[in-house]
């Protein structure tokens, strides 16, 4: 559900929605990354989650550089100055727009999420070069059309010039019910030719049985975590051109270095597209 979209910390009173005594995906995510944005509940799920796959903190970190990877390649190889990152998650370092902005000052980039923790520090994705620009939606991936029509959005990207698309490990939250194909689609469409989308997700494909007890554990926390094979995975990127390397595990998509001895180390896939 959309709630407020485009409010800032000061808009309103963040404390009668932010439940602290329940765990959060972006907080559990903030807690593997090293941050402070965390609590006891995300923190007690979070060491659980980690008892089952100890490397899940690596994972985390894999999957912030995947972001990165694919930012400084879209602006430097493909010309994209703008970006529409969707699941932003809770600010900590190497956000899209200061590796955008590293590349080229001038990008701009709106972010969207739905956790009103994130939006309690959303002013710290708006730190922005003076010849760029950000901006923060409080909305929700599932009604891409609240995303797409929000003020904030047409004064920030012209939809007229390419976007990327950042999917990044947010499309694991949305259960199969809520049609996140769908979703995501609508939110393709509305881009010109010469966009792109980069995308990441949790796969159960390369350890079955650790991923399933994650997702047992994270059920008895009331949250959702879907992992998708790669085939379900591909499905997101319907009538697009795949980048190469293509579909692959996050770890081996233009590794920085030399390519990872086990690159199935991090249970993710990730790829990059473009819209033709």
């Amino acid at each position: 559900m959309t709630q407020d979209a485009g409010a800032l910390p000061g808009d309103r009173d963040e404390s009668a929605v932010i439940d602290t005594t329940v765990a959060h995906s972006a907080r559990m995510y903030d807690y593997w990354l090293g941050g402070m944005t965390n609590f006891a509940a995300d923190r007690r799920l979070g060491a659980a989650v980690e008892d089952l796959i100890p490397t899940i903190r690596t994972m985390a970190w894999e999957n912030r550089r995947f972001l990165g990877r694919a930012v400084r390649r879209l602006v430097r190889q493909e010309g994209i100055r703008q970006f529409l990152d969707v699941g932003t998650g809770i600010p900590t370092r190497g956000n899209t727009h200061e590796v955008a902005q590293q590349a080229d000052p001038s990008c701009r980039v709106v972010y969207v999420d739905n956790d009103p923790i994130v939006l309690a520090h959303a002013r710290a994705l708006l730190d922005s070069t003076p010849a760029g620009r950000t901006a923060y939606l409080h909305a929700d991936l599932r009604e891409p059309g609240a995303i797409l029509g929000h003020p904030a959005l047409r004064e920030t990207l012209d939809l007229d010039r390419p976007v990327a698309l950042m999917l990044l490990g947010v499309l694991m939250l949305v259960a199969d019910a809520d049609r996140p194909r769908d979703h995501v689609q609508e939110l393709m469409a509305a881009l010109p030719s010469g966009s792109c989308v980069a995308l990441s997700h949790v796969t159960a494909d390369f350890d079955p049985a650790a991923v399933g007890a994650v997702v047992d554990a994270e059920g008895e926390g009331r949250m959702v975590l879907v992992p998708r094979t790669r085939a379900e995975v591909a499905a997101f990127f319907d009538g697009w051109e795949l980048l190469e390397p293509g579909i692959v595990p996050v770890m081996a998509w233009h590794p920085d270095g030399e390519p990872p001895a086990d690159p199935q180390a991090a249970y993710y896939w990730a790829g990059v597209a473009r819209k033709p």
